[in-house]
């Protein structure tokens, strides 16, 4: 496993705190999804921009509120290809409040997670999100500081007080194309101001100064449209979880998980409370066919082809052969995934669980096979190149970690555009 932070052109400072607590309007619980656009921010029609964010999941969110929150000035929209936001990495999130315990010390992936906890608990506190600070039994060792929130519901709020700060939010806006805008008579002033044409699969388009791409599942992709470096790939790996039935869930109190194997690139099943009071067991970790493939049997073509042609998988295979042979093993004879449960909870049987929801990492591996374990910055060169940031790898716990992250990201997009 290879552990790198990357970055083009400048080195990034470390996450800012002078917006832990959110914007200042008060808005209490947030429940539903937010409007699609704010009310008294920019109009429907408006497609032009400082800044466009793609991505429309919580640290795509995160980013978009710190950017308005630190350049309140400036025109800033978020992209996304759905028709609700955060609901594929995000909303298939298991919930946890990491405390950073699994990481390495002093590594910045443990620095984020630290931070990012406790801006979250902070956060939840002052808009009124329910959590709960369950702790997390690591064997031997308890961790009181871990809890669980819905990050769904924190996405969301995300986005209201973007929206709320004057952000635009466009939904179904799927990107095909980031090229240059070609000057005419009719737009040459726009074409000046704003250089760079975003178009999406139904021919609309946006136009802006800057981009700014946190797109997990298709950070490559979009990548590769910009013109920039299509590497690290993105390969999906699907986790199922277990659900234990309602009678057992007092066997557990909060969150079990197991030592950390470093001789295997996943962390393993444990289990997981959940704020409805259901408790998640799981994930198993085995190769999704599809990017967006919560089923057993979601198939893209494209998708297969891309893991098989363009990535480093079968030398990761190689390297973990027995390690995957047992996942999928796991995945298809619940009897198995049992007796690994039972190390933990003797009194655990088949006849207490039921299969359930399954969510999709996005997994950046390098041509070698190696698991991209931290945080991937890149950009290009050239017109459009200096122009770009892309979020190329937002690793577990980024859920956690997304307002510290955010904040890193605030600063990167500040050092490389000169804000």
């Amino acid at each position: 496993m290879v552990l790198s932070l990357r970055y083009l052109g400048s080195a990034c400072g470390r996450a800012r705190g002078g917006f832990p607590g959110g914007f200042s309007a008060a808005c209490g619980p947030v429940l539903g999804r937010p409007r699609p656009l704010c009310q008294g921010g920019r109009k429907a029609s408006t497609s032009s921009f400082d800044v466009v964010i793609i991505g429309g999941g919580i640290v795509g969110l995160a980013s978009a509120r710190a950017l308005i929150l630190r350049y309140p000035a400036l025109s800033i929209g978020v992209l996304e290809k759905e028709k609700d936001l955060a609901i594929h990495q995000t909303g298939h999130n298991s919930g946890v409040i990491h405390s950073g315990i699994y990481y390495k010390p002093e590594s910045l992936k443990a620095k984020l997670c630290v931070q990012g906890a406790a801006l979250i608990y902070e956060y939840c506190n002052q808009k009124g999100i329910a959590y709960k600070q369950c702790g997390k039994g690591l064997m031997a060792i308890d961790c009181p500081y871990t809890g669980i929130v819905d990050y769904r519901q924190v996405a969301l709020s995300f986005a209201q007080d973007f929206q709320e700060a004057g952000g635009s939010v466009l939904t179904n806006f799927e990107v095909k194309g980031i090229e240059m805008a070609t000057e005419s008579p009719s737009r040459s002033e726009d074409g000046m101001k704003y250089p760079i044409v975003i178009r999406n699969t139904k021919g609309e388009e946006v136009q802006c100064q800057y981009v700014v791409t946190c797109a997990g599942l298709y950070s490559d992709r979009i990548s590769e449209l910009s013109g920039c470096n299509p590497d690290p790939q993105i390969v999906p790996f699907r986790g199922d979880y277990l659900l234990l039935k309602p009678e057992k869930c007092y066997l557990v109190k909060g969150n079990i998980y197991p030592v950390p194997d470093s001789r295997f690139p996943f962390l393993g099943i444990h289990f997981t409370p959940r704020m409805d009071g259901s408790i998640w067991l799981g994930p198993n970790a085995v190769l999704a066919f599809k990017r967006e493939g919560y089923k057993p049997f979601d198939f893209s073509a494209r998708d297969i082809m891309d893991i098989i042609t363009k990535s480093g998988l079968t030398k990761l295979v190689l390297q973990n052969f027995s390690y995957g042979v047992s996942e999928v093993y796991k995945a298809c004879f619940l009897s198995a995934t049992v007796k690994h449960l039972q190390k933990f909870i003797p009194e655990i049987t088949v006849n207490d669980i039921l299969r359930g929801p399954a969510g999709v990492r996005a997994q950046a591996l390098d041509r070698d096979g190696n698991l991209i374990e931290d945080f991937v910055f890149d950009g290009g060169v050239g017109i459009i190149g200096n122009r770009i940031l892309h979020v190329r790898n937002a690793p577990s716990p980024a859920a956690t970690s997304s307002l510290a992250i955010s904040g890193m990201i605030a600063d990167e997009v500040q050092q490389r555009f000169k804000l």
